[in-house]
């Protein structure tokens, strides 16, 4: 599982054309969920994304947590983080997950959000959707389970 996170001061979604999120300070999260991720990733990343401090405190060190300044999190499916663009100029994506293994992860995921009390926005899974954000820093973050199990 694959998750792009950046620091925003505002996000915006739009499906379909149609205004569905909107939120400030926090963070938005592309998550992508690739083929043999399990309910641990989506559980692991959920925590490590929740527990992430990346915001300035007084002596302006990145010390405090979403919880510590009340910040939103808007989080969107995204199968092309899952993309392999190794050979050739199209990007192959053999290793996103299908539908029917992914929602389920990506629920998973924003509901170990929602259990944290972290006020979470959404996207729809597989729709056409734009975001409107700033990105405040900029600080954008990249977290891969996969890359991380290596490391535990």
């Amino acid at each position: 599982m694959r998750a792009v996170i950046s620091r925003v001061s505002r996000a915006a979604l739009t499906i379909d054309g149609q205004p569905a999120a909107r939120m400030g300070r926090g963070f938005l999260v592309l998550l992508g969920v690739k083929t043999g991720d399990a309910l641990e990733d989506a559980l692991y990343l959920a925590d490590k994304c929740a527990a992430l401090r990346v915001f300035e405190d007084g002596a302006g060190k990145m010390n405090l947590s979403l919880a510590d300044v009340g910040g939103e999190m808007m989080v969107v499916s995204n199968f092309t983080l899952c993309a392999d663009c190794a050979r050739g100029r199209r990007p192959d994506f053999f290793h996103a997950a299908r539908p029917e293994e992914a929602i389920p992860l990506y629920e998973a995921f924003l509901a170990r959000l929602r259990e944290q009390g972290m006020p979470v926005h959404t996207g729809t899974f597989g729709a056409d959707m734009q975001i409107d954000h700033v990105n405040d820093g900029p600080v954008t973050l990249i977290m891969d389970t996969e890359q991380m199990r290596k490391r535990s």
